[in-house]
């Protein structure tokens, strides 16, 4: 019997910052491939809460004690990404039906674009209000930050408690732009 090819799958995102619910869907997509590639990136639309090296550090970090799942960093195109590391799939978490709408585009996109497939994954019931835009806004009133223990992971709070007590505008963290 021939021997299969390894399947990878791309998890992209700016993951800023990473979530406990992304880490549900990475938890339960290393059992569906054989590995995924937690792919961050820069969205030049979004206004950055940690530098991209800060989020690629945390987690690497968190996905030492996740067999199969790695981190990388990228730029560009996700498409491009995904074909330079051979992976055959992007992989995508769905929270709820405006999530599904928004990334059923993407998907078509990609595939029309890039000839790369995108697989969904729903969140866990228990992460379907979660989102790293959520979370920067939560930290951008002003709440204790640790309200947001069920929402992120201990390594994400900590790096959060240390930028308020260094005095870090947690409103405005990293300036309007590029990053340069």
């Amino acid at each position: 019997m021939p021997q299969l090819a390894p399947r990878l799958a791309v998890f992209p995102g700016q993951f800023d910052p990473i979530t406990n619910g992304h880490l549900d869907i990475i938890r339960r997509a290393v059992g569906l491939f054989d590995d995924v590639i937690v792919a961050v990136g820069i969205n030049p639309e979004k206004r950055e809460l940690f530098p991209l090296d800060e989020r690629l550090a945390m987690i690497q970090e968190l996905l030492k004690d996740i067999p199969g799942a790695q981190a990388a960093k990228y730029e560009g195109l996700t498409v491009d990404f995904v074909r330079s590391v051979h992976a055959t799939v992007i992989l995508r978490g769905i929270r709820d039906v405006s999530d599904l709408r928004h990334e059923f585009q993407l998907a078509l996109a990609n595939r029309a674009v890039g000839g790369i497939e995108t697989i969904f994954v729903m969140t866990g019931d228990q992460y379907a209000l979660t989102s790293s835009s959520l979370i920067r806004q939560v930290v951008a009133l002003g709440a204790d930050l640790a309200k947001l223990q069920a929402l992120v992971p201990p390594i994400v709070l900590q790096r959060l408690e240390q930028m308020q007590r260094r005095g870090v505008n947690l409103r405005n963290p990293l300036p309007d732009g590029p990053p340069t």
